[in-house]
């Protein structure tokens, strides 16, 4: 933690001799000082999120109606209240961002249908693999499963499944908002745009461990097993919580974010062994091949900062001196 104060977490614009440290360029305290207060106020809404999850005592498990119910008025209120930490941050920094809090956050509506769309259907491409394993699988046909899913009935009963909402609504939406959204823009000023989407996921990844207190207490497997698949999960959630703090930072908004968790809730880790192991396995692994090759194809076409308007981190970014952060362009 030491090192937080030191060179390694310098402001962009200190290294450039003919340019003013971003302290200096910003009338705020100094760089070292900026980077504890952007890490201790993210380590704070990432502890918040998590403690409001267990401020309901109760034996039953995660998965009960009534513990989801109560789990969601708490991140709902803690969420609620993550932008007065971005603006406490603000006062302390000294940091001007140059627009408006919820525009910074991502809730604007520049460029707001292609941020909504785009992201999500590069994360479906990544999928491919995945969908046509489903499609496979799925015994319907496509228009009777077209059928079921537009059908309102089929809506009204996820909106009355608790499980449901937690895992494709209240979660993407909680979890971007206070994870990205939050975290991302006091992150910036200190480490840059690139290493801010490798370490603001480390929070994200960290807060999932709680799972292991629950595992643990209902004895669900063994220990090593649990340990295990909390290393995995941390792993897997720390590479999306990437993704998607790249989608924001080169976006701009929130919405994508948000939509591109939902679906990957909602699909799941891929089930690379079943593919191996599936009657059609040479299309569905060439299925597997073709959605990763298109994905890093499309990334940055997609994702192009110029589909979206102008981008807030950006303008923060240039309000520090530095115009010339890779991911903005």
């Amino acid at each position: 933690m030491a090192a937080l104060g030191g060179d390694g977490l310098r402001l962009l614009s200190v290294s450039r001799p003919e340019r003013q440290p971003e302290s200096a360029a910003l009338g705020g305290p100094g760089p070292g000082l900026c980077c504890w207060v952007s890490v201790f106020s993210c380590l704070s809404l990432a502890c918040s999120y998590v403690g409001s999850l267990y401020v309901w005592k109760s034996e039953l498990p995660r998965d009960h109606p009534a513990v989801i119910k109560r789990r969601f008025t708490s991140v709902l209120v803690v969420s609620s209240l993550s932008p007065l930490c971005v603006l406490l941050w603000r006062e302390l920094t000294g940091i001007q961002p140059g627009t408006s809090l919820l525009t910074l956050m991502g809730f604007r509506l520049e460029g707001i249908f292609p941020a909504a769309l785009l992201p999500l259907l590069l994360t479906m491409i990544l999928f491919l693999g995945p969908l046509m394993q489903l499609s496979m699988d799925c015994p319907r046909d496509l228009a009777d499963g077209l059928k079921v899913v537009l059908a309102p009935r089929s809506w009204a009963r996820c909106l009355m499944d608790m499980r449901w909402l937690r895992n494709q609504v209240i979660a993407p939406l909680t979890e971007e908002l206070v994870f990205r959204a939050c975290m991302l823009p006091m992150l910036a000023p200190c480490t840059g745009l690139g290493p801010a989407v490798f370490t603001c996921p480390l929070f994200f990844g960290v807060a999932h461990f709680h799972h292991i207190f629950e595992q643990l207490r209902f004895r669900q497997s063994s220990v090593g097993s649990i340990f295990l698949s909390a290393a995995f999960q941390f792993s897997y959630t720390a590479v999306f919580g990437a993704y998607t703090a790249f989608l924001f930072i080169r976006t701009g908004h929130l919405i994508g974010p948000v939509l591109c968790h939902s679906f990957c809730n909602y699909m799941g880790f891929p089930a690379v062994c079943a593919a191996l192991e599936h009657p059609q396995r040479r299309p569905l692994l060439a299925g597997y091949a073709l959605g990763v090759g298109l994905f890093l194809l499309l990334l940055q076409p997609l994702t192009d900062p110029k589909l979206y308007g102008s981008l807030p981190l950006c303008v923060l970014l240039e309000q520090a001196g530095d115009s010339e952060a890779p991911l903005c362009s």
